[in-house]
């Protein structure tokens, strides 16, 4: 009769830690700091030297937690992904996740070098903290409270989605070479490249095959569904990496795969993975949270804050630029991307490998690398918004519609429902419904005028600020986007 109680203490414990993070991010955007910051201050404070007094040291469970959250992140991001702008940034979002993590990880080790850090600490750090976090990323885009060009907001996207793995590689790489005192072999850079080019190809068929399955795998309930995409984002996970490819490509890959495609009750799926996103960013950085200990952190503070600097100011950058030179990008955009290299969770959660792995210095990097990441969420993640206004890249958009209208079946169905946005310039601007020339399997099913519902009827008048929800047959689209304009995005 005793088991009961630890197990009511510990859910107790983990709805209150929760609780108070999600409910500690109403307060991100007005004190405009970064929800990944505030998730970790809730995990600190009930830590074992905060006034929570948990006690809690299990590097192993946090490395386990840590990568089914990354992977469900990963699953999600590329699920969101607008593949209709993929092309253009495919190649320098490639390059950045490759030779840019490896150019930013020399770099950053060299900078260590400089202040002090022996060679086998300096490389470890320079691989754990070379790439970007794309939970940080995602999160920090989404909710910076404007709208960066698409061509950038994509290429941000992507690269932190690809470049996790190339850090996850490099940081196991220096790990296993740190741990055996073996030296470097160049077969290092095979191993990268079988990994990246299998977890690519496995990530891809698998987002094919998940896209043959959902179309006819006829579930009972519509809840089933994210059963099932929830098993096939573990899958490109897991199968991938039995095969010696990196899973996190993979399963970044299937997202992708399996979001360009028509899907049933794909509205639906999206929003449960958010959910599960979600759920994972807060997890993860509480656990993080909770394995810090501030006074070891603030012994570090000197050297922490000169790396974190250099990473902002000078590896990035200089990356960057080198990176998409042949690209001949503006050079606001590449200032913004560069600025845009956030660390968050992965770092933090990469710092783990050497601690697991019993080297001697592991806790000393564990505590460079969170205030490295400290350093990157509060100086870059809380000036995305200032600076993609100061350098011209905030874009006019639509505002979100205050209610979303949208056809939910677990069925592959002969139609879809669109949201357009009526600009004052758009030519049905002033027009009644009856007045436009739909196609004849296309019709007005809801209009939203701030926060009122209008019947769409044949006198309607649309007005400029309407969100306007037509349905309409696959190839009848193409037209009913002459009338309207591009449809709005999410």
């Amino acid at each position: 009769m005793t088991e009961p109680l630890p197990t009511a203490i510990a859910l107790t414990a983990t709805a209150l830690l929760l609780g108070l993070s999600v409910l500690s991010s109403r307060t991100s955007g007005r004190l405009g700091v970064p929800f990944a910051l505030l998730f970790l201050a809730v995990g600190i404070l009930a830590g074992s030297e905060g006034i929570g007094g948990i006690a809690f040291a299990d590097y192993h469970l946090t490395f386990r937690v840590g990568t089914v959250a990354l992977v469900l992140i990963l699953f999600e991001g590329g699920l969101s992904t607008d593949v209709r702008g993929l092309r253009q940034i495919l190649a320098p979002a490639a390059l950045l996740a490759t030779a840019g993590v490896a150019g930013t990880a020399a770099l950053t080790a060299l900078g260590a070098r400089a202040f002090g850090l022996p060679w086998s600490e300096a490389l470890l750090l320079g691989a754990i903290v070379s790439s970007t976090d794309a939970a940080a990323v995602f999160s920090a885009l989404r909710n910076a409270g404007v709208r960066v060009r698409p061509r950038v907001a994509h290429l941000l996207e992507v690269e932190s989605g690809g470049n996790d793995p190339m850090a996850v590689i490099l940081t196991l790489a220096v790990t296993q070479v740190l741990a055996s005192g073996e030296p470097v072999r160049w077969t290092i850079l095979l191993d990268i490249a079988v990994q990246l080019a299998v977890g690519l190809a496995a990530g891809v068929a698998i987002g094919l095959g998940g896209r043959w399955l959902l179309r006819r795998a006829h579930l009972a309930a519509s809840g089933l569904y994210p059963v099932l995409t929830l098993s096939i984002a573990l899958f490109a996970f897991g199968a991938p990496t039995l095969l010696w490819g990196s899973g996190f490509v993979a399963v970044y890959a299937a997202g992708i795969t399996l979001g360009a495609g028509q899907l049933p009750y794909l509205p639906g799926l999206r929003r449960v993975h958010d959910a599960m996103a979600w759920f994972s960013q807060v997890a993860m950085f509480l656990l993080l949270g909770l394995l810090v200990f501030p006074s070891r952190v603030a012994a570090v503070a000197g050297p922490g804050l000169a790396i974190g600097l250099l990473l902002a100011f000078v590896a990035r950058p200089l990356v960057v630029g080198l990176m998409l030179l042949p690209f001949r990008m503006p050079a606001r955009e590449v200032i913004f991307i560069s600025w845009v290299g956030l660390r968050g969770a992965v770092p933090i959660m990469l710092a783990t490998t050497p601690v697991l792995a019993g080297l001697p210095f592991a806790e000393h990097v564990f505590d460079l690398v969170f205030f490295v990441v400290v350093v990157s969420t509060v100086v870059q993640g809380s000036t995305i918004a200032w600076l993609a206004r100061k350098l011209g890249l905030e874009t006019a958009g639509p505002p979100p519609p205050r209610a979303v209208l949208e056809i939910v079946s677990t069925q592959q169905l002969g139609g879809e429902v669109a949201s357009y946005y009526v600009e004052p310039a758009s030519a049905v601007a002033g027009s009644r419904i009856s007045e436009l020339p739909f196609p004849e399997g296309s019709t007005v099913m809801l209009v939203v005028r701030g926060r009122e519902l209008v019947a769409a009827r044949g006198r309607t008048v649309l007005q400029p600020g309407d969100h306007v929800y037509v349905f309409a047959p696959p190839d009848e689209k193409p037209f009913v986007q002459l009338l309207f304009g591009r449809e709005e995005e999410g």
